[in-house]
């Protein structure tokens, strides 16, 4: 038996990809459904934002930015606000979507996810 070995689509053939699709929803062939649907594979991953590690104190610069009390900053991450001080102390390090929310909001500000 023998194992077929994957290999990475060319980014060309990626870029074409999306493009026929494009074409296809243009004339109607696709719907506008469809064409939102971008897979992993099609998106390029190298390409999408790194999540780079906040510190407490990088945490708390980006809370008082955007003006907002322990309380209703905790509030629009659903986090406690007893998690949202630990953070801002270093007792915590954010990871997951809490990570990437911090740094959406760091990058773009505080209306980026209201």
């Amino acid at each position: 038996m023998t194992k077929k070995i994957r290999t990475k689509a060319p980014s060309r053939l990626r870029a074409e990809i999306i493009e026929m699709a494009g074409d296809l929803n243009a004339v109607g062939l696709m719907s506008d459904g469809d064409l939102e649907k971008v897979t992993m594979r099609m998106l390029n991953k190298d390409k999408l934002p790194r999540v780079s590690p906040l510190t407490g104190a990088e945490i708390r610069r980006v809370r008082e930015r955007a003006g907002l009390s322990q309380a209703v900053f905790a509030h629009y991450l659903n986090l406690t606000v007893s998690y949202v001080s630990q953070l801002e102390r270093g007792e915590k390090h954010p990871s997951g979507a809490t990570a990437k929310l911090l740094d959406v909001i760091r990058r773009k500000g505080i209306d980026a996810i209201l």
